[in-house]
């Protein structure tokens, strides 16, 4: 499916910071684009002013596809500059633009305009075209070349984002909206030019669910999907790939903007709105079946001449991409305890909404905990559920989620003999917690088993309810550290012995095997961690110097120095403590016209010094 954007600049002030900040996003994903310069109404207005803006801030060619038309001071149409055309829209009154063709004896004036800006679109995509310059050489006169030719042309360079288009118009008063989604259609990639990937999956649907909204009154979650292949159908069954699982589609809508329209098949290049999907969340991956994937991936790994691998498929279709790990944390408490219900199914729908939210449930503290990407994100949140769910919740204090290690290798038992009632309890397990430096240990390769003869045969001889049981407590006692109760990570749990006497429940082993390891763990010490981001600051040369020197303060790391057009791009690596309201200093910095991406790097140890500033934060003195 084609992927594009259009870009809406004010004709007055013309390209402002922010605008820049986007567009340097829309670099990033490789977007074709084009520029469309609202309020031509006004009496300041200035179109070719606005052009030099966008190439003087964006440093990429553009092209003038329109003039704008003023008729006894007012704004009241566009020229196409290619067509040679005067397009009336009647001061917005009507839908229907009224399309004349220019003439020098009906418009001389505006004819001879059209006709030299034509001209000068010309000459500038010859200047980066050599088929079209040849062209311009063989017939002898800019006259002569087609529309058609001068379309496919820009077809092409605004595909490979050598150019800009620019069109403009009034939303206001409903001009030159027409003209816009003419451009969109003419000019911008169509779902035609999909990637081959997704051609893979051949006569079979194919789409990703971009998002999530739960709508009460349709029912529940209606799910977002952009179909990249084949054809969605009403009560169809699908398969997750993401998640490994089927689901079944209710019904499907075709949105325009608030309003919902029920349709019974959506095809490829459009977005459909399902309903009564119960597992889907934002950004899973859909198809019709798990035979239609495994296909896909045969087909693509022969296309790409690849090993067929689950890890390479998954990997190209976008499967195994992580979701960041949550840096920021914060409690949340319902404004009353009868509120807590209903709080607790927000946060539900909200975490299927948005994956990057984390809720967990402090046992010690009877605290829910949200954890989310940053200040912005958990307030945002909180804004969510008092406007859609009418919940007035209160946020604790941010902090940064810190995580600890332990310091060396320990082995120890516990024994546990309880009465519960008429029913004996006992529980003999041993332990021991292995630090591991330098690997990211996934949640399901935590716990390892003693291989020696004798323990292995014990081991052998566990049931799968007593293994689970072993699985949730050790969840539980790495939950929170000994030193400011944060997460343990980069640990294996090592079981060498269990015994469970008859009758005992699942909850006794669990907790027993939650006191040993955190009797573990105190015995073994631990180090704090602190997360640390890889940090891209785009700015103006000029205020470069001043962003160096400031980021010199925060422990920062320069890994690289380069140049984006006549910007300056600086890739580093910065503990995420010292950029706490970093968005605010660098826009002081540089007057607003520097931007930054963030994205979590790893977990690194701190020196004592920084430990002890460290739990000086989180404790509060």
């Amino acid at each position: 499916m084609g992927s594009w954007l259009f870009w809406m600049v004010q004709q007055v002030p013309g390209v402002e910071a922010q605008t820049l900040t986007v567009w340097r996003q829309a670099d990033r994903y490789n977007l074709p684009r084009i520029v469309y310069v609202n309020k031509m109404d006004r009496s300041d207005s200035n179109i070719h002013m606005c052009c030099a803006s966008v190439e003087k801030k964006f440093d990429v060619p553009s092209v003038l596809l329109q003039l704008p038309h003023v008729e006894n001071g007012k704004f009241v149409g566009v020229v196409d500059v290619l067509s040679l055309e005067l397009i009336q829209y009647g001061n917005g009154r009507t839908k229907d633009a009224i399309r004349i063709n220019l003439s020098e004896k009906s418009y001389p004036k505006l004819f001879e305009e059209a006709q030299k800006a034509r001209v000068k679109l010309i000459e500038q995509l010859s200047d980066c075209n050599d088929q079209l310059a040849n062209q311009v050489i063989n017939s002898g006169s800019f006259d002569s070349i087609s529309s058609v030719e001068v379309v496919k042309t820009l077809q092409k360079m605004v595909k490979e984002r050598n150019v800009i288009p620019i069109v403009l118009g009034s939303s206001y008063k409903n001009i030159g909206i027409q003209s816009l989604m003419d451009a969109v259609i003419l000019y911008l990639p169509s779902p035609n030019d999909r990637s081959k990937l997704f051609s893979s999956f051949e006569d079979h649907f194919c789409g990703r669910a971009f998002k999530v909204k739960h709508d009460k009154r349709r029912g529940g979650p209606l799910t977002f999907v952009r179909l990249y292949n084949g054809t969605v159908k009403k009560g169809q069954k699908i398969f997750n790939i993401t998640r490994r699982e089927s689901d079944q589609i209710g019904r499907i809508y075709v949105a325009y903007a608030d309003d919902f329209r029920e349709v019974d098949t959506v095809e490829n290049g459009n977005i459909a709105v399902l309903a009564g999907l119960k597992k889907t969340m934002s950004g899973d991956l859909l198809t019709t079946s798990q035979t239609a994937y495994d296909k896909a991936k045969k087909i693509t790994s022969k296309n790409l001449n690849m090993s067929h691998t689950t890890a390479d498929a998954d990997n190209l279709f976008g499967i195994s991409a992580k979701i960041p790990e949550p840096v920021f944390f914060c409690s949340i408490e319902p404004p009353s305890t009868a509120s807590q219900q209903a709080l607790d199914q927000a946060l539900i729908e909200l975490q299927r909404e948005d994956p990057s939210l984390r809720v967990t449930y402090n046992l010690e503290t009877g605290q829910t905990v949200l954890a989310g990407m940053g200040e912005l994100h958990l307030e945002i949140i909180r804004d969510r559920i008092l406007k859609e769910y009418k919940i007035d919740a209160d946020l604790g204090p941010l902090q940064i989620a810190y995580r600890e290690t332990p310091l060396v290798k320990v082995e120890d038992s516990l024994r546990v003999d309880t009465k519960i009632g008429n029913v004996k309890n006992s529980v003999l397990v041993r332990l021991s917690i292995i630090p591991v430096e330098d690997t990211v240990i996934s949640h399901e390769n935590i716990l390892k088993f003693d291989k020696l003869p004798d323990n292995a045969s014990n081991i052998a001889s566990i049931f799968p309810k007593h293994m689970q049981a072993i699985r949730q407590g050790i969840d539980v006692g790495l939950n929170q550290g000994p030193k400011i109760g944060c997460q343990i990570i980069n640990v294996h749990v090592m079981l060498h012995w269990l015994e469970v006497g008859r009758g005992t429940s699942e909850t006794i082993i669990s907790s027993t095997v939650t006191q040993l390891i955190r009797k573990l763990l105190t015995e073994a010490g631990t180090c704090i961690l602190e997360p640390v981001m890889s940090l891209e600051v785009v700015c103006p040369s000029e205020h470069f110097s001043a962003i160096l020197a400031d980021l010199s303060r925060r422990r920062t790391s320069i890994n690289n120095i380069t140049h984006r057009g006549k910007n300056k791009v600086l890739f580093a690596t910065t503990p995420l403590s010292e950029l706490l309201g970093y968005s605010t200093d660098l826009r002081t910095l540089s007057s607003g016209t520097a931007s930054f991406a963030l994205e979590f790097l790893e977990y690194r140890k701190m020196s004592s010094v920084e430990e002890e500033g460290a739990i000086k934060n989180v404790r509060g003195f």
